[in-house]
């Protein structure tokens, strides 16, 4: 099942099923899918089963809603300071081309690699353990709270102090926390992670720097499970010219860590499993555009698809010409 929040054509927010042939279903009584979320878990039902009783007649259309810009990401916490942004990286295994350069790395003795290198090679010896154990932790960073996160559709910010404007091609998991502080998976999405590439390739310990950008996910939200194969396709338009364009794979099949690894080493701390909250993290990127050496512009557009997750997430990038100042701190 798959499920978006948006407006009607009242302006009213509204929650919606999505049919394969881009028909949307209203679910009675529903305004946001956090509430639902909280709903199901009260009641001691799956999330579906909760949505499947209250599907109405009121419908609509994915392209209207779309065209008409009334989309917003599937789920969020109302308090944006209670959404918390955070992903995780050199998770996943790439094409066969980057798989084969990068194992002729591996057979290099591991004091002459690189700390990223390193990583990604602990991740292939132990991020995929069995279900009792637990395995080697990723790469971790913070992105930000809700207040980071653009809508499908929307803008994404260059802002001044940037390098860059990259996209990340991922999914991301979306969790909420619980009354007892137990995490439940609501369900997975697209996502552009969106990064500043070339400050990272300044100095790897920039990274935490790089990657405080606004990001989005969507349209839809998939309940269930994950397939173990994720397939689809990422470009980069131009005036309407797509300058770039390459398959992306995720999904365990494709990822050096399982996503339960990853899951674990992120609620671990039990700071992250505060009652109510709602975390987004990402997964890893397994592509992008920056890794062709294509330079985005002002008024790019990012556009990831694939068929598990319905509609594409699209976004177009958008420099801030405002005056970069420099931020003073007044004493009391």
């Amino acid at each position: 099942m798959r499920v978006i929040q948006y407006r009607g054509l009242d302006g009213a927010r509204r929650v919606g099923t999505v049919s394969d042939d881009g028909a949307v279903h209203t679910i009675r009584g529903a305004t946001t899918s956090y509430a639902l979320a909280l709903e199901a878990i009260r009641k001691k039902l799956p999330i579906e089963q909760i949505i499947q009783e209250r599907v109405s007649h009121e419908k609509d259309s994915m392209d209207k809603i779309i065209s008409d810009k009334r989309i917003h990401v599937p789920f969020h916490h109302p308090d944006p300071y209670h959404q918390l942004i955070t992903g995780t990286g050199l998770s996943h295994l790439g094409s066969a081309s980057a798989r084969n350069s990068m194992h002729e790395k591996l057979t290099e003795d591991e004091s002459s690699m690189t700390d990223s290198m390193k990583m990604f090679k602990w991740g292939l010896d132990g991020g995929k353990p069995s279900a009792t154990e637990i395995g080697t932790q990723a790469e971790w960073f913070y992105k930000g709270d809700g207040d980071w996160v653009a809508d499908p559709e929307a803008h994404l910010i260059w802002p001044t102090y940037a390098l860059d404007g990259g996209e990340e091609v991922e999914l991301v998991g979306i969790y909420i926390v619980d009354e007892e502080s137990s995490v439940w998976r609501v369900g997975y999405a697209l996502a552009n992670e969106y990064a500043d590439h070339v400050m990272e390739k300044q100095n790897y310990l920039y990274l935490a720097h790089s990657k405080l950008r606004h990001c989005s996910y969507g349209p839809e939200l998939l309940l269930g499970e994950l397939p173990n194969d994720v397939k689809g396709k990422a470009r980069l338009i131009r005036s309407d010219n797509v300058i770039w364009e390459e398959d992306w794979l995720s999904g365990n099949k494709n990822m050096s860590h399982s996503i339960e690894n990853l899951e674990h080493h992120h609620f671990k701390y039990p700071e992250f499993r505060r009652k109510g909250d709602v975390h987004i993290h990402f997964f890893g990127a397994a592509t992008g555009s920056f890794t062709k050496n294509i330079e985005t512009q002002d008024g790019d557009t990012f556009e990831i698809e694939s068929e598990s997750f319905g509609y594409p997430l699209r976004n177009t990038l958008s420099k801030n010409e405002s005056e970069d100042k420099k931020i003073t701190i007044k004493p009391l």
